[in-house]
């Protein structure tokens, strides 16, 4: 119910304040489950592509923005429920496991879930290699990606800003959807990756922004961590 109302009040007055430039909208399938894969660029982001989107939008945020006590805790439980948030814990090993398993059940119900292959926030614009989580998803549900290229987000709400500027206007561009099946099984890690370069590829043709070439990881705060991320594994 939460989220019903959200979608009939949240998305008409973000549309009305914002005005979004919406682009390709016809690429988006309009039942059956569905991955938008976008880029990400600012808070903001999550609330952009269901604002956008002609259809339900569903994606994962931190748990702590659940938990909070009185008054504003329970508006912020409220927020998040109204713009189709689902709490998870976020991290890697068995927390990344959970949420995939999480989004693999939405899409199993028929549903479209939003990610963001680069796994958090660019804080320099530009765009990041992806992670492999999307495209398992996508190879192991069957579900179509719809890539999505945000711009201007990041000048709507800037990382560490309060609130968000009257005074911009953000493009969405939702691309053609794709189909990576060909790419082989979901068990594959070379699938995987092949799976998430065409992902990226797409974005990036979108969102127009400059390779970083890397993953966007928090600097290594000790020896252990600094060799993990150099030696080769992968990204979820």
């Amino acid at each position: 119910m939460t989220y019903a109302l959200g979608r009939m009040v949240i998305a008409p007055l973000g549309r009305l304040i914002y005005r979004p430039k919406v682009e390709g909208k016809a690429n988006v399938p309009r039942q059956g489950p569905v991955i938008f894969a976008s880029n990400h660029l600012s808070f903001i982001d999550s609330i952009a592509i269901p604002v956008a989107a002609p259809r339900p939008v569903h994606f994962l945020a931190k748990a702590s923005y659940f938990e909070g006590s009185g008054m504003k805790g329970w508006m912020s439980r409220e927020f998040f429920r109204a713009i189709g948030a689902i709490p998870v814990q976020r991290g890697a090993g068995q927390a990344a496991l959970d949420a995939l398993e999480q989004q693999r059940l939405l899409l199993a119900e028929g549903r479209a879930v939003a990610l963001y292959p680069e796994g958090t926030r660019s804080l320099d614009g530009r765009l990041y290699k992806g992670r492999t989580g999307v495209a398992f998803l996508a190879l192991e549900t069957g579900a179509p990606v719809v890539p999505v290229g945000l711009i201007g987000t990041d000048r709507v709400m800037p990382v560490g800003a309060k609130r968000p500027s009257l005074s911009e206007r953000i493009t969405v561009r939702f691309g053609t959807p794709l189909d990576l099946s060909h790419h082989g099984a979901a068990s594959s890690g070379r699938a995987r990756r092949g799976a998430t370069d065409e992902i990226m590829a797409a974005i990036h043709a979108l969102s127009e922004q400059e390779l970083a070439g890397a993953y966007n990881e928090v600097p290594a705060q000790n020896p252990i961590e600094r060799i993990k991320q150099v030696l080769p594994h992968e990204r979820l």
